[in-house]
């Protein structure tokens, strides 16, 4: 059954107040439901230089979230998690870059840090719950057993569901998260700060990466990644090994043409130019090339760290783009209802996603020997990148996530 759990005894949620306006109507309903909130504004990140804006963020947004909390009459106070932050989010963001991959700072800072230093901080102020102004509902219900389960479901707004940044949670997180807005449409919830005047109202929604702000990625990387300057190589789509792999990959999808790719090297192409360092690329990247006189643009098809060479392409529609399927290694594989895991290896009625606000398509998932789990792709896909997230649902329910393997 899908909804909120019910109060008792004046229940209390610690709300996440990020000084945007979601979180801000999120503590609003909280309080309108009769529980006991208290406003936490998580201070994540203390350097300015890479940050776009001129100001530095995290000030304005931890002033404006302490405005509406004053107005809705709640306590608030800020926490530093700017140590672990740096440690767990952006040191590994480092490492996977350094290793070629393409990490998600956003699935990465809900599970380590909203999830779970912001839920132990909350639990230590006596909270019952955490609260956050994602667009993404609960369910809970009792299974057969007559234990109790949870379920994390797509938010009502098509627009902006988030259920794909919440794919790591799992059931003792969600046990103790409320998600205020998660039946609303963005349109409501912008009329209720309206209505109440919130300072938030307005406000335009946070871009960039999580808690740090919008920033110029490339500076950013390059604080910790020195530039290596390293060739460009193009792959043209009518080379043998290109026509043989998109002939491939074009059969219907199995468990083995799932893991087929595009083995390429610097003597099948072309070399067009240099770049800075194959550790700032990733794969379907467009911009940043800095490469002219094509007929069609020129995508990131691969990147070798180990070579320092990025290998490219003409044309979105590139075979050296497309996949047939992707491996989650066992390790990484994550079952938000652990309890679905067997009967969904039998069940092949599901869409996933790999990148947020994608569409989602339909796949199939298998596992082989070493316990691997395969997700096959019912159509080919471009630009699937190692080190991001792909998400799994049956329906409405986000049931399964992992970080993508080559």
């Amino acid at each position: 059954m899908a909804g909120q759990d019910i109060i008792q005894n004046k229940q209390r949620v610690v709300v996440g107040m990020s000084g945007g306006v979601d979180s801000s109507v999120a503590a609003y309903l909280l309080v309108q439901q009769g529980y006991d909130v208290v406003g936490l504004f998580m201070r994540n990140w203390n350097d300015a230089t890479v940050t776009l804006e001129d100001e530095c963020p995290w000030i304005d947004d931890s002033r404006d979230a302490m405005m509406v909390a004053e107005q809705l009459g709640i306590p608030f106070q800020v926490v530093d998690f700017s140590a672990a932050y740096k440690d767990r989010i952006v040191d590994y963001m480092f490492k996977e870059y350094q290793e070629g991959r393409t990490p998600n700072p956003d699935v990465l800072c809900n599970r380590e840090i909203k999830f779970d230093l912001f839920l132990k901080e909350a639990l230590k102020l006596g909270a019952d719950f955490v609260a956050t102004g994602h667009y993404v509902r609960k369910g809970v219900f009792q299974n057969e057993s007559g234990e109790i389960e949870y379920q994390l479901l797509r938010g009502l707004d098509p627009n902006k569901d988030q259920s794909y940044f919440l794919c790591q949670l799992n059931a003792e997180q969600l046990s103790k998260a409320l998600f205020p807005i998660g039946e609303l449409q963005k349109s409501e919830v912008r009329s209720i700060a309206t209505q109440l005047n919130l300072v938030t109202a307005d406000k335009k929604d946070s871009q960039g990466l999580c808690f740090i702000g919008k920033v110029s990625l490339p500076d950013f990387l390059m604080q910790q990644l020195a530039p290596k300057e390293g060739r460009v190589i193009e792959i043209d789509r009518t080379h043998p090994s290109v026509l043989e792999y998109e002939t491939q990959i074009s059969q219907e999808g199995n468990a083995d043409s799932a893991l087929l790719r595009l083995e390429l090297g610097p003597e099948m192409g072309v070399e067009i130019g240099v770049h800075r360092g194959a550790h700032f690329y990733t794969r379907g990247q467009r911009r940043g090339l800095n490469i002219g006189g094509k007929i069609l643009p020129l995508f990131v098809i691969q990147t070798s760290v180990a070579d320092n060479i990025i290998y490219v392409g003409q044309g979105e529609d590139h075979a050296g783009l497309g996949y047939r399927g992707l491996k989650i290694s066992k390790e990484e594989a994550h079952w938000v209802r652990p309890s679905l895991k067997e009967l969904s290896l039998k069940c092949q009625n599901f869409v996933c996603q790999i990148r947020y606000r994608q569409t989602p398509f339909s796949c199939q998932i298998t596992q082989n020997t070493q316990g691997d789990i395969i997700v096959i792709f019912s159509n080919i896909q471009r630009n699937v990148t190692p080190g991001q997230f792909l998400a799994l649902y049956d329906a409405e329910e986000l049931i399964f996530s992992g970080v993508i393997a080559f």
